[in-house]
């Protein structure tokens, strides 16, 4: 099936971007088989909790130092967190420290965790994972940075994502919890996710 306009419009209605998204997923969804009510109910729940709505495509890394601890405490135990919460570049800071020297990327001090942060609609992070998503397009790994902040590039880093995890098949199963570990590696937020999946299969029809 095809995802329309007016039914998209119904699923992000919110989103002032409508005719962008549905540009790049009409010409997208098809070429990773994201084809039927089930596969895009799917995909449009997941992307939509991860990038709340389809409006935030990097990742933001703003936090306070209570919540570093709990988010990373090892990484971050109270005097750490506190001394990066109030750095002037922390976002920066915080990435680097977050994901230095794991999924690819240099150690803290290389600033690949910065550069290589959660982009597109299914936050694609680290190094090794931008990597693999240029290969896929024979593009050089430095121009995905800006690539994955345009409504394209969003929108087919995730459809990528799902393809290489096989998403489609616990979509198929209409298996929610499963895809919410595959992509958020926990359940965080799966009451959402399952809030926008059925809605999404009765705006689909399914």
């Amino acid at each position: 099936m095809e995802l329309t306009k007016e039914q998209l419009k119904q699923l992000l209605p919110k989103n002032p971007y409508i005719d962008h998204w549905h540009h790049a997923l009409s010409i997208l969804l098809p070429d990773y088989e994201i084809n039927t009510p089930q596969r895009i109910a799917a995909f449009i729940a997941q992307c939509s909790h991860e990038s709340g709505g389809f409006t935030a495509l990097k990742e933001n890394l703003n936090y306070k130092a209570e919540t570093l601890t709990r988010l990373w405490p090892r990484l971050f135990p109270a005097d750490i967190a506190k001394a990066y919460a109030a750095m002037p570049n922390k976002q920066e800071a915080i990435a680097n420290r977050a994901y230095g020297g794991r999924m690819g990327n240099g150690d803290e001090h290389s600033g690949d965790g910065f550069k290589f942060c959660g982009r597109g609609l299914i936050q694609l992070t680290g190094r090794s994972n931008y990597q693999a998503f240029a290969d896929s397009l024979e593009m050089s790994i430095d121009d995905l940075p800006e690539y994955l902040g345009t409504f394209e590039g969003a929108a087919q880093s995730a459809c990528w994502f799902w393809e290489s995890n096989n998403l489609n098949t616990w979509a198929d199963k209409g298996d929610i919890l499963t895809l919410t570990k595959k992509i958020n590696g926990g359940t965080i937020g799966l009451e959402d996710r399952v809030k926008h999946y059925e809605h999404a299969l009765h705006v689909l029809g399914a």
